[in-house]
């Protein structure tokens, strides 16, 4: 028999693990609360930019085995991808979760398995489970009957590189909690369906950390490479010149510098960890902090650079988190442009050519406009760079006699 898998949550996540889905010739319904992202899909296109994803909606629309929808409907297996952002500073926010289990409990049925794939703070898939028994207590649920529950529940992070979702989804490992072993095994099968990596199989709690440590680790080495930047600005040092040779030491892996961290994962999560124990995660927070303050930073030297010209023109080279993407999620490079901005320095030129309009963060400002690089590098006073897109290597050369330039990323350097 047909499976059906309803993904709830068609973003950067849970669109392309549909449309993977689809591609082994599951039935999959798509739900999202954005019309426009529904519409685009059922007509074969993506509201995202990723490598390969627009050919794999194509084709599994064409093929019938896609489609979306803004209204539940019953499956065998839900899948929840939607965002977990922040209220009241750092404060994890779940109504997006909560959303979907209001929504996914009437159609919910004897034997479903519901998979959370939400990056969450430790606890998060029980809570979710307690949402869905209290909206449908005529069903039995792990956290109550154990491996005998009408209902499996389980969690399962993504760990993928935006950029190369597509590959990762199906290459990495996968690390399943269930909230009983009935649910994890259930769970582990399903995503066996495509990934060719392996599906490791824990508890929830140790699952949803993973991926909070993941990202930590990762956040906590940068902010060792921008405190280095900043103490090697200080010193005259070339700071990407350094990490490249004590990169060299066999046990040293100093990540790159940059005007901050962005995106959705390492820039979120943790704080997730820090919100559930905010007494013991010292070393996580300061080195959040460090991230945090490092958009400020550069935006004192541009503040610097710009108060020793008469007509200041600011070049912002880059508006997405990350090279090669459109994604602008917690982006430093759109906060420091932002700013800029507003400081009123003079006349900025918005560099980002992955998206065609300027972003509503940049839209109220009077003084900005979405440029080439060619435009930006002609008329600019200051360049600023604040992401190493690969389409700006051909501007490496123009770069380099610029009489002002601020480079965050080493890209002069290399």
């Amino acid at each position: 028999m047909e499976k059906t898998i309803s993904v709830f949550g068609l973003g950067y996540i849970g669109l392309p693990t549909a449309a993977i889905f689809a591609s082994r010739r599951f039935k999959v319904v798509g739900v999202d609360v954005d019309q426009h992202a529904v519409d685009t899909i059922n007509g074969g296109g993506v509201h995202i930019v990723e490598p390969d994803l627009d050919m794999l909606v194509q084709a599994a629309v064409t093929a019938g085995y896609l489609r979306a929808t803004t209204t539940p409907e019953p499956a065998d297996a839900f899948l929840i991808a939607v965002p977990t952002p922040f209220k009241n500073g750092h404060e994890p926010d779940l109504k997006y979760i909560e959303a979907v289990s209001k929504a996914l409990a009437p159609v919910l049925q004897r034997g479903n398995l519901v998979i959370l794939e939400s990056t969450s703070p430790v606890g998060t898939t029980e809570q979710l489970a307690a949402w869905l028994a209290a909206a449908r207590p005529d069903l039995t649920f792990p956290q109550t009957h154990g491996d005998a529950s009408d209902v499996r529940i389980a969690y399962c992070p993504e760990r993928v590189l935006p950029g190369q979702v597509v590959r990762e989804l199906v290459q990495n490992d996968r690390v399943i909690g269930g909230l009983s072993a009935k649910c994890s095994d259930e769970a582990s099968a399903l995503y066996k369906s495509f990934v060719e990596g392996e599906c490791i199989i824990t508890n929830a709690r140790t699952a949803e950390m993973c991926k909070l440590t993941e990202n930590s680790f990762r956040d906590v080495n940068i902010a060792f490479a921008n405190e280095l930047s900043i103490i090697c600005d200080k010193l005259g040092i070339d700071v990407w010149e350094l990490i490249r040779l004590a990169n060299r030491h066999p046990r040293v892996n100093i990540l790159q510098p940059g005007p901050g961290v962005g995106g959705h994962c390492i820039a979120v999560d943790p704080w997730f960890i820090v919100s559930k124990t905010p007494e013991e995660a010292r070393l996580i927070r300061i080195a959040r902090e460090v991230n945090d303050a490092k958009p400020h930073w550069v935006l004192e030297k541009i503040r610097a650079a710009a108060l020793d010209q008469r007509n200041p023109v600011i070049a912002c080279l880059g508006l997405s988190f990350k090279p090669n993407i459109d994604d602008l999620r917690e982006s430093p490079a759109l906060e420091i442009t932002r700013e800029v901005c507003a400081m009123g320095l003079g006349e900025v030129l918005a560099v980002e050519p992955f998206v065609d309009e300027l972003p509503a963060a940049l839209a109220g400002f009077d003084n900005v406009s979405l440029v080439s690089a060619e435009e930006a590098l002609s008329r600019a006073t200051i360049a600023v760079i604040l992401v190493d897109h690969a389409a700006f290597a051909e501007a490496r050369m123009p770069l380099m006699k610029h009489p002002t330039v601020i480079d965050t990323r080493g890209m002069l350097s290399r």
